[in-house]
């Protein structure tokens, strides 16, 4: 196989990236755009061999850079963020051909955000710190001891924000990096592997492998001297990987599904909240903390209703290159099918389709924006993700019944909440399970916020100093007054 292949006139090297080296693999995968179907390339297959080498190179890379100073770890970081910033056109390209995200988002949104997230954490780990305090006269110093390999399972619906929102944070904290891309999107993990090697890291710091979970993924998540495992993706992916896990015990951070609620109450603005509500086709419906299941008081539901239709329909699907777009297309066949299955099984269930309910006509994997009423609260399509332009609609009678819906599912990733009454906020915020809740907002995220999920939502906290502590072994120092002196 050719060892690059160009994308929209972009270069990309289709082998591993494993202790500062170019590898190829036996085997290939055919990596396909979902805008039209067309094959971009051939990529290298890894499994358990190129497993360990990685794992290897990593390991002997790590004493070094675990020895690196904050301030020398912070500089090669922003030496990253200088690197993506000069090929922002270039990394978003790449990224919409693979992964079938709007264009525009990538260039305006999304690359910077993956510039912003290797400058925020080599920023953080400078001001890292906690207050030395006393126990008895005996003074307590904490410190993040870098915790050694660590594998980063990335997914395909945001590829290069998400890795680099792992990457970072593992790199700063002075930890080397095994990183697995999606393979349904596995082009800018490569790219993002040329820019790190450009900006200074040293070989085998960070590592790029290619391939599917069951034959390299196995191979990292249970291999002996992997430190940390950062995982984004599905439930039952998250089960898989933390059983290969446990025999060595080795700490996961696991952001997993959601199906996550918007609450709107009669009391709120309700131009914002059909904003809020229709905002939720972004990215096609691939967000894990898209408000999928739209909750409206039963006095203003008609009028919702009328609303969001006028403001749907109005949506552009399309070309995700085309500046006009608004709804590009889902990653993939196997995805579109999955899709389309929670959708028609709900209309045979007694669903009404207000909007969408079937295909796009035209190449590519294009499923038409859904909103789905008439749906019971039990039934499928309000307790699965479906991780496409699916949204269904309920309503509530009074605060209590709409936090009961709320919270009717195994997920807690996020909630959105429109309101205009302060205390009312506060209250149903308050009853609500979910590790990021909005108010009148959405998708407003900062870096040093703890981010993460409840009950099947996934396992731990990072962001800011939450990062810090599951990439790190946090120590705790004690030093008795005057210690060093008592033996003269």
């Amino acid at each position: 196989m050719p060892d690059k292949i160009v994308v929209a006139g972009v270069g990309v090297d289709t082998r591993h990236w494993i202790g500062g080296e170019r590898v190829a693999s036996a085997t290939t995968f055919t990596d396909t755009s979902p805008i039209d179907g067309r094959a971009l390339g051939e990529i290298a297959r890894g499994g358990p061999a190129e497993a360990a080498a990685a794992v290897a190179a990593a390991k002997a890379a790590f004493p070094a850079w675990a020895a690196t100073s904050r301030t020398g770890r912070a500089r090669v970081l922003h030496a990253i963020a200088d690197g993506v910033e000069k090929r922002i056109e270039e990394l978003a390209i790449v990224e919409t051909n693979d992964n079938g995200a709007l264009l525009r988002s990538h260039r305006r949104g999304v690359m910077p955000r993956v510039a912003h997230n290797f400058r925020f954490f080599a920023d953080w780990l400078l001001k890292l710190d906690h207050e030395d305090f006393e126990t008895r006269g005996h003074t307590n110093h904490v410190s993040w001891d870098p915790a050694g390999p660590s594998v980063l399972i990335t997914p395909w619906n945001a590829p290069l924000m998400l890795a680099t929102w792992k990457v970072a944070p593992a790199l700063a904290a002075g930890n080397t990096v095994i990183l697995k891309p999606a393979e349904w999107s596995p082009l800018t993990a490569s790219l993002l592997a040329d820019i790190a090697a450009e900006a200074g890291l040293p070989a085998g710091v960070l590592n790029v492998v290619q391939g599917y979970g069951s034959e390299i993924g196995d191979a990292l998540t249970s291999h002996p001297d992997v430190r940390r495992i950062s995982f984004t993706g599905s439930v039952p992916t998250a089960r898989h990987i933390a059983a290969s896990a446990a025999a060595n015990l080795t700490p996961l951070s696991l952001e997993l599904g959601g199906k996550s609620p918007l609450l709107v109450f009669a009391d709120a603005d309700l131009e914002l909240a059909v904003d809020l509500a229709v905002e939720q086709y972004d990215n096609a419906g691939q967000v894990c903390l898209a408000a999928t299941r739209i909750l409206v008081e039963e006095s203003i539901a008609d009028e919702f209703i009328r609303r969001f239709t006028d403001r749907a329909t109005r949506l552009t699907q399309g070309d995700p290159r085309d500046e006009a777009t608004d709804l590009g297309p889902n990653i993939h066949p196997r995805q579109l099918e999955k899709i389309d299955g929670f959708v028609q099984r709900a209309l045979a269930a007694g669903a009404r389709a207000v909007i969408g309910g079937h295909r796009t006509d035209g190449d590519g994997q294009y499923y038409a924006p859904t909103l789905l009423t008439d749906v019971a609260q039990d039934s499928e399509i309000v307790q699965e993700e479906v991780f496409g332009p699916v949204l269904t609609l309920q309503t509530f009678a009074d605060e209590d019944e709409a936090v009961r819906l709320a919270n009717d599912t195994r997920f807690g990733l996020a909630a959105t909440l429109a309101t205009g009454d302060p205390e009312r906020a506060e209250r149903v915020t308050a009853r609500l399970v979910a590790g990021t809740i909005w108010v009148n907002c959405f998708f407003v995220r900062d870096l040093q916020a703890p981010f993460g999920g409840s009950r099947l939502s996934g396992v731990g906290r990072e962001g800011g100093t939450w990062s810090f502590d599951f990439y790190c072994d946090v120590k705790n120092t004690v030093t008795a007054p005057n210690g060093w002196n008592n033996h003269g």
